[in-house]
């Protein structure tokens, strides 16, 4: 198996309302810029997930459609998966688990503590120090790990994907 990326990122900054039901939480104007930045960061970076997984989560859809927005033809189709709404890390795990090998490209759009807890468990040893402490220290609103993935996604269990970048 050739290597391939996992793109973990926590949706952007949705706004708080006490009428409001958890899932169905939108986005604050900042957190559709910071959405629409990220899009463009992966695009300039050559980073073009082929494969989108969300949260079904209305704040990681919105975040998801301005990422895909400034992505364009280089995006991919997102499928919006109940398991990752407020997901453990090992139940995000699972549904990474699932991804068909011929996928180069994935990204995941979730949620805390799931997002940071499973980088965390995936990070190897190889990693690059920098970006390990700064994703362990803090993980804001729109915050992406970027890994290399050297074995096929249904083997992934932990500690075997080098974190080569954290974006905060």
């Amino acid at each position: 198996m050739s290597t391939a990326e996992l793109l973990v990122l926590r949706h952007a900054q949705a706004g708080h309302s006490f009428s409001e039901e958890d899932h169905a939480r939108t986005l604050t104007d900042h957190g559709a810029e910071q959405a629409r930045a990220v899009g463009a960061r992966l695009l300039d970076a050559g980073a073009h997930p082929d494969w989108i997984i969300c949260s079904d989560a209305m704040r990681t859809r919105q975040t998801c459609t301005w990422v895909g927005q400034q992505l364009g033809e280089k995006g991919s189709t997102a499928y919006h998966e109940p398991r990752l709404y407020l997901a453990s890390s090992r139940a995000m795990l699972s549904v990474i688990n699932e991804t068909p090998e011929t996928v180069r490209s994935l990204l995941v759009i979730a949620h805390m503590p799931g997002v940071q807890e499973l980088s965390s468990e995936l990070a190897s040893a190889g990693s690059e120090e920098e970006p390990v402490l700064r994703m362990a220290g803090s993980w804001p609103t729109a915050g992406l790990a970027r890994f290399r993935v050297d074995k096929p996604w249904a083997e992934l269990d932990g500690r075997d994907a080098r974190l080569v970048e954290f974006w905060d």
